[in-house]
């Protein structure tokens, strides 16, 4: 599933496209996605011009002139794909063009200088989905209001993390992957974090110390910083909206290299552990 730093590659790579523009020519080749369209979703966006777009979490928020916001969540597979060509005929940037039928929804969206792209969305396992919504429904909605700091604003403080730490006895991986607290981490960067810190996934939330929460929140903030300089990573089948593919999992130090030497040096070995369903990698030297 794209995380936050795959999201904020999506968002970076249509933003010149999308801001400003207006949108036109929109079409849904299907009645849902994990959630059925917006009712009359197309004939809504049409003629609608995009003032801002903005990531929260996992989501992307195009903020229209129609006094409504436009909700993307990728979900696993979904994938946005720019064509610019005159004819627009599927000159993608992408190498491989995605399989056509996994198209679910199409518009053109034109910039005040009368240049044109036509943004396309794909999703072949259909998990994501788009909303279209007041902002004050958005600010009111249970999913929107649960989510807690973003993990790259100034509102992740090594005394935010020990507050959301104290008296909790769920272990620091779970800690992490829970959006109530810090929105938008995801398993991968989890891990590389906690490996980064030098914390056991395993660590009692609760035993965090002020010490430890500083550098868990520099790692945090240091990974991700990363990560989306590179582009996100590219572990299946993500790919920017121009088509390019991420570059971060060449830097894993700790994901998905279980039997392979730690990087630390340390003469441990990466292990594998599942937690709440999903692979942890950690070095069980280095990280206590």
């Amino acid at each position: 599933m794209p995380e936050l730093p795959e999201v904020e590659t999506v968002r970076l790579g249509l933003d010149p496209y999308l801001t400003g523009a207006m949108l036109s020519h929109t079409r849904t080749n299907r009645a849902d996605l994990r959630y059925p369209f917006p009712k009359d979703f197309a004939r809504r966006l049409d003629n609608a011009t995009v003032l801002r777009l903005e990531r929260r979490a996992k989501y992307l928020l195009a903020y229209l002139d129609t006094q409504h916001v436009w909700v993307t969540h990728l979900g696993m597979t979904g994938r946005f794909q720019i064509d610019t060509s005159a004819d627009g005929l599927g000159h993608y940037y992408r190498q491989v063009k995605p399989d056509p039928k996994h198209l679910h929804f199409q518009t053109v969206a034109t910039r005040p200088d009368g240049q044109a792209a036509r943004i396309d969305f794909y999703d072949p396992r259909r998990f994501g989905f788009m909303l279209l919504m007041t902002p004050d429904e958005l600010y009111d909605a249970r999913w929107y209001k649960s989510l807690g700091v973003e993990p790259l604003s100034d509102a992740l403080t090594p005394d935010y993390l020990l507050s959301q730490a104290r008296g909790r006895s769920a272990n620091l991986k779970a800690l992490l992957m829970g959006q109530a607290g810090i929105a938008g981490l995801g398993n991968i960067y989890v891990c590389e974090a906690l490996w980064r810190a030098r914390l056991s996934p395993d660590r009692r939330s609760a035993d965090l110390k002020p010490k430890e929460a500083g550098a868990l929140v520099e790692a945090i903030r240091t990974v991700l910083a990363e990560a989306v300089a590179a582009g996100g990573s590219s572990i299946s089948d993500f790919t920017s909206a121009e088509g390019k593919a991420g570059y971060f999992q060449h830097s894993f130090r700790v994901y998905d290299r279980e039997g392979e030497p730690c990087k630390h040096e340390d003469g441990g070995v990466i292990e594998r552990k599942v937690h709440q369903g999903r692979s942890t990698f950690f070095c069980p030297v280095c990280q206590r």
